[in-house]
């Protein structure tokens, strides 16, 4: 039998009584289990009988493992039978004496899922940054992108060294006739007119040819970062082992046509298109942001702890992961921030309690509406998220798992809830800020 006292709104007690025959069933299960750990004198190991062993170490020595036979079974009855929904691990917080052939009691506390109380979601009234505008300038910089991408490095044989080309080189630098540390290499590449060396180095190359040797007369920089060289006249013996240079495409029809186009014209409509398309996904993405927001704010519902310690457990392993693509490790960073863990979680214990309410305001509201996917927005949320990991849409589908499915499955309900916040919201757009200087200029 189990009874339930609320302790707060997101916290509940539950009261358990075990039957004795139950309980009773769970403490020879226990002293079989445990039996062999316990040393009796007079007896073999783990063939002393359970009063003897009772007797000795008192009668709650198989209580505690008996606790957690038995509690698995008749919490789960208790969560069914009152459709709770626990958050959190529980924790005992109270426990009856253990008296033989009688019931055994004991409660637990646990963090629940809360009840929402939403306030105005459906008329929300929102103001946003103005929706990217795609300029010319900005097809432009793709379309070099795309060139660039598109060049290739051709070996030279038949000329000698130019502005922009790369050279393989061998060289070995003195001052007064004495070589200097670090002014010797071999196989160093370096693109002619990059400013990579110092002044002179690489204007002297042009017009050598693969093979040649050559002096350079070259004078450091007067605040050059070694003061031994700084100013210092040089020499350096210099060698060609290789020449190449990029080519890249011209901007043609027949660069188009590479791209599955017939015309420049055409190939610069569809990168315009597809530039658009993004400022509208993002700007998409800012409005149901914004509207999640304003509907989370308009929201009343008390966090449970447990909820929000797992939000934040979240946000410090994305940001573990971050760090690590950059080789960077947690504990690196803590050492170089003076920072512990705990400390770095607290810093992000606001965030985490918002991320809670956001996933708890958008559940009610998929809740209130009855907002469930059809199998059709389903796979059309499958597909996405195949086409974002570059894998072909049936292999992915096969791939995925139950609880994969279910997540992608709840993905498209959030975004049937993101759908109904838009239907009937205001969204404005911020004004451009006004080139305030300019006009206070003209005022003047």
């Amino acid at each position: 039998m189990t009874t339930i006292e609320k302790i707060s709104g997101c916290r509940v007690k539950l009261n358990f009584t075990v039957p004795a025959e139950q309980f009773e069933n769970a403490m020879s299960k226990a002293y079989l289990q445990n039996r062999g750990k316990i040393n009796v004198p007079g007896f073999r190991k783990g063939k002393a009988p359970r009063n003897v062993i009772e007797n000795m170490y008192g009668p709650f020595v198989f209580v505690e493992d008996a606790l957690d036979i038995v509690f698995p079974e008749v919490y789960s009855a208790a969560i069914e039978e009152n459709e709770l929904k626990p958050v959190g691990q529980p924790s005992m917080v109270d426990m009856g004496e253990y008296k033989r052939g009688e019931d055994m009691t004991f409660a637990i506390e646990v963090d629940v899922r809360p009840e929402v109380e939403l306030g105005e979601y459906k008329a929300l009234t929102v103001e946003v940054e103005p929706k990217h505008v795609v300029e010319d300038e900005e097809i432009d910089e793709r379309i070099q992108q795309e060139l660039k991408a598109a060049a290739r490095t051709i070996d030279v044989t038949d000329r000698t060294v130019d502005y922009n080309d790369t050279v393989n080189l061998d060289y070995a630098g003195s001052v007064d006739g004495v070589a200097f540390q670090g002014g010797t290499a071999q196989g160093q590449t370096l693109t002619i007119g990059s400013g990579q060396f110092i002044p002179g180095f690489e204007e002297q190359m042009v017009g050598m040819a693969i093979g040649e040797e050559k002096d350079l007369q070259v004078k450091f920089p007067e605040q050059y970062h070694s003061e031994e060289l700084a100013g210092k006249d040089a020499v350096f013996h210099v060698k060609v082992n290789s020449i190449t240079y990029t080519e890249v495409p011209e901007l043609d029809d027949d660069f188009a046509q590479d791209k599955s186009f017939d015309t420049v014209d055409e190939y610069r409509a569809d990168i315009r298109k597809q530039l658009e398309e993004r400022a509208q996904r993002n700007f998409d993405v800012t409005v149901e942001n914004a509207l999640i927001e304003a509907a989370t704010a308009n929201a009343t519902v008390e966090i449970p702890e447990s909820m929000v310690q797992e939000q934040v457990s979240y946000i410090l392993r994305d940001m573990e992961y971050r760090m690590m693509m950059q080789g960077l490790r947690m504990e690196d960073y803590l050492k170089y921030t003076g920072q512990t863990r705990e400390q770095l979680a607290e810093q992000y214990k606001d965030q985490g309690e918002q991320r809670a309410k956001i996933e708890l305001v958008l559940e009610a509201i998929r809740k209130a509406e009855a907002l469930e996917p059809d199998e059709d927005e389903v796979n059309a949320q499958i597909a996405q998220q195949a086409e974002r990991m570059g894998r072909e849409v049936e292999e992915f589908t096969a791939s995925l798992t139950e609880e994969q499915r279910g997540y992608l499955t709840d993905t498209a309900a959030i975004q049937k809830v993101c759908d109904l916040l838009k239907a009937g919201a205001a969204v404005t757009e911020k004004a451009e800020e006004a080139e305030e200087t300019a006009e206070e200029t003209d005022a003047e």
